[in-house]
């Protein structure tokens, strides 16, 4: 997954603490950016090594599948796990070696390793069944619409917006119908990474 320009050191995570376990949980989910964590590199992001006025120091580097990335003089440096002010700040005291008081920022350009965990899906009664990636500000509506819209079968006011919290999942009810056709949002909840919206069908 490409990322434009610099890419933000933190993404908003995938769970929050405040949710809790079981069906009709009462009141909305907590916001996407309840909880924030540094960001973990994985294999397969691309990181640009930095080092303040020694251009020949700096590199992009793609991180390997040991989780190393190679950096000039230093050598091989650990970055899948861990964060980029991390490997930053390892870098640094390498390099304090051959440079006075270097100066080191590693900032993420590609990152690929998170892809299905910053995803949001749709199931059930809509018209295509949908994996979308996430978009800050996305909402329910949004990533129904995503999936066509609800089917002729669907039972749309009993749907349901699931959100991961450690062991636990908060499940929260979608008034899909009066969100489509009435107009209140107030179930239009915006949906976080790794959120699951599920539409059942009518009970004949």
């Amino acid at each position: 997954m490409k990322c434009s320009g610099l890419v933000a050191l933190s993404l908003t995570a995938l769970l929050s603490a405040c949710a809790t376990t079981g069906t009709g949980t009462a009141g909305a989910p907590p916001a996407e950016s309840a909880v924030v964590d540094a960001y973990k590199i994985g294999v397969d992001d691309e990181v640009q090594v930095s080092v303040w006025r020694n251009p020949d120091l700096s590199v992009k580097a793609p991180v390997r599948p040991d989780g190393m990335i190679s950096v000039p003089l230093v050598g091989d440096v650990m970055a899948g796990g861990r964060s980029p002010t991390e490997v930053a700040d390892e870098i640094k005291g390498k390099l304090k070696t051959f440079v006075v008081d270097p100066q080191v920022t590693v900032v993420l350009t590609e990152l690929r390793s998170h892809e299905y965990l910053s995803r949001v899906r749709v199931t059930g009664a809509v018209r295509t069944p949908v994996s979308i990636p996430y978009r800050q500000g996305m909402t329910v509506l949004d990533a129904v619409l995503a999936a066509g819209g609800i089917t002729e079968f669907a039972a749309p006011d009993r749907s349901n917006l699931y959100r991961k919290a450690g062991e636990s999942t908060g499940t929260y009810q979608v008034r899909l119908d009066s969100v489509l056709n009435s107009g209140d949002l107030s179930t239009n909840y915006k949906v976080a990474p790794g959120d699951v919206i599920t539409v059942p069908e009518r009970v004949l």
